[in-house]
C-alpha cells in the first residue's frame, strides 16, 4: 500500500476527519470525534512517515522490527512510526489503523459513538482487538 492509498483508507473510516497542520507541527492528522488515530509527517526529512497507536504488546513487537520506531513525542503513549508504508503488508497496515481508530472511537462519549455509527457504515468491532 502506498501513501496515497493509506490516506484514502484513513479518510473512509466512519466519522474520520483529515486536518493538515502546518508549521511547526507539519503533520496530516486523522481523527474521529476530535481524537487522533493516525498521522503523517509532511515535512522533510521525515516526509510521509506514518504513525498510529498500538497495543502494549504490539508496541514491543513492532518497534523491534527494522523501519518501525517509537513515535517522536508520542512513543511513551504507545504510538509507533512506520518509516516506509510501502514496505509493510497492506492488510497489516489496515489492521493497525483499524485498531487505532477503534481505540480513539472508544474514548468518545457513547452518544457521540452512536451518532458516528448512525452517520456512516457500521464500525468493525471485531478486528484488531
Amino acid at each position: 500500500m502506498d501513501t496515497a492509498a493509506l490516506k484514502r483508507h484513513c479518510r473512509t473510516l466512519p466519522g474520520a476527519s483529515e486536518t493538515l497542520h502546518g508549521e511547526p507541527a507539519n503533520i496530516l492528522v486523522y481523527a474521529v470525534g476530535g481524537k487522533r488515530f493516525a498521522h503523517f509527517k509532511t515535512s522533510e526529512p521525515e516526509r510521509w512517515r506514518f504513525s498510529v497507536k498500538v497495543t502494549p504488546e504490539r508496541f514491543l513487537e513492532l518497534t523491534d522490527q527494522p523501519g518501525i520506531k517509537p513515535a517522536r513525542w508520542l512513543g511513551n503513549h504507545r504510538w509507533i512510526t512506520i518509516v516506509d508504508v510501502s514496505a509493510m503488508p497492506s492488510d497489516y497496515l489496515r489492521e493497525l489503523v483499524r485498531w487505532s481508530y477503534r481505540h480513539a472511537l472508544d474514548k468518545l462519549p457513547k452518544r457521540q459513538q452512536r451518532a458516528i455509527a448512525e452517520g456512516g457504515d457500521a464500525v468493525d468491532r471485531g478486528h484488531g482487538r
